[in-house]
């Protein structure tokens, strides 16, 4: 006889289905508590960089690199147009005033010189004759004036000797009056003479004055036009480095054409390209400095070029002080230009969380330093080194400042 079975509550029967439910929804929910809650990463101490925000002096200034230019380059130019017969100077030659860099040669200014020689002589012979000319009038007016001067102590002489006779009784009252009248006639045309004399002596010297000044002109034309031989010459015109375009013997230069270049190199110039991020505060005068070999050496803002391209912009600076022993042109220097004098404020050291989070917040440390939470931040002004708080943060807080790569979109982060 068969004994009948008690059924087992459905309970136990389905206990593993069961276990394996709660397994899940517990599963579940601790995902659902994950994701509800604040997202945490973990993190190697070793592997980020902690910093403390301090309240310090604050010194704005741009970092930049800046090469080495010559204070000034001057521009050789050919003052007359010609062949090129020799060329003197080579590339990299260090000249002083003066020194021959070209010699070119121009058939038509020798030609139009030696014309401009024809012309001078004739011009200088004719006026030798002229002035032969003034001469000799003066010497005929001065003969003529001597003799007017003998003729009329003569009559003198014979007026009072016929007046003695008069008197006397010799001659006649009539001889007397003829006499008188032939004496006042001399007297008045020697006068008249005098005067001429005078006349012509001052127009000849007006007229040799003349004379001599067109003679001069001329001469100074001719000698302006004999200086185009020595203008065939391209000289240095300062001292310095010589740079040389591409010429070549027998090539044709003309009047006013660039042949090279002289830089001065008595002092130098460093050249620097900024972001147009500066522009606005970038002004002539403002102080800078480049360190080199564990010294530091002053310069100032010498010129801002204002034009914008590729947005940067150009700025010369010049030495203030010592210059660098081993300064050579092209050398490349690392500069600091200063924008502004120190201030006491907050700051925090720079690293890669900026670039990540745009200054807008920051990861900070619990008081323990075994979590960093995030917390909003507002950046103001920045340095190579620092960057200014201006919200978010106290002095004496601890933050990180590098890792921020592999961190992702979390809110709290555990260090080991």
């Amino acid at each position: 006889m068969d004994i009948p079975l008690k059924k087992r509550p459905w309970f136990i029967r389905y206990r593993y289905y069961l276990l394996a439910a709660l397994a899940l929804i517990a599963l579940l929910g601790y995902a659902a508590v994950l994701a509800l809650g604040p997202r945490k990463f973990r993190v190697d101490k070793e592997n980020v960089q902690i910093a403390e925000v301090r309240h310090t002096d604050f010194l704005e200034y741009v970092d930049v690199e800046g090469i080495v230019h010559p204070i000034m380059t001057v521009q050789v130019n050919s003052l007359e147009g010609g062949s090129v017969a020799r060329i003197v100077g080579e590339e990299g030659d260090m000249v002083q005033p003066g020194d021959t860099l070209l010699v070119l040669k121009n058939p038509q200014v020798e030609r139009n010189i030696a014309d401009k020689l024809g012309e001078l002589e004739k011009q200088r012979i004719e006026h030798r004759r002229q002035l032969l000319e003034i001469d000799r009038n003066r010497l005929t007016l001065q003969q003529q004036s001597l003799q007017a001067e003998y003729e009329l102590k003569r009559l003198e002489k014979s007026y009072a000797l016929n007046r003695e006779e008069y008197e006397m009784g010799i001659k006649s009252k009539a001889e007397l009056e003829v006499a008188a009248d032939e004496y006042a006639y001399k007297t008045r045309t020697t006068r008249l003479q005098r005067q001429n004399l005078h006349h012509d002596s001052v127009m000849g010297t007006i007229q040799r004055e003349l004379l001599l000044r067109d003679m001069a002109r001329e001469e100074e034309a001719f000698r302006r036009e004999a200086r185009r031989m020595e203008d065939l010459v391209v000289r240095a015109p300062v001292a310095g480095q010589l740079s040389l375009t591409d010429i070549v013997p027998g090539q044709q230069i003309s009047a006013g054409q660039r042949v090279g270049d002289v830089k001065v190199l008595d002092r130098f110039k460093i050249h620097a390209a900024l972001s147009e991020y500066y522009v606005d505060r970038i002004t002539a005068g403002l102080p800078a400095s480049l360190q080199y070999q564990e010294r530091r050496y002053p310069l100032k803002v010498a010129k801002v070029w204002p034009e914008v391209k590729d947005r940067s912009f150009e700025v010369d600076l010049v030495f203030t002080d010592s210059v660098p022993d081993n300064v050579r042109l092209g050398k490349s220097y690392r500069l600091q230009i200063e924008l502004g004098q120190p201030e006491k404020t907050l700051v925090v050291p720079r690293g890669n969380f900026y670039a990540v989070t745009g200054g807008r917040w920051i990861f900070k440390l619990d008081t323990d330093g075994t979590r960093a939470y995030r917390t909003d931040i507002g950046i103001g002004r920045q340095n190579p080194r620092q960057y200014e708080l201006l919200e978010g943060l106290q002095a004496g807080d601890r933050v990180l400042v590098t890792g921020y790569q592999s961190f992702g979109d979390v809110e709290e982060i555990v260090l080991e």
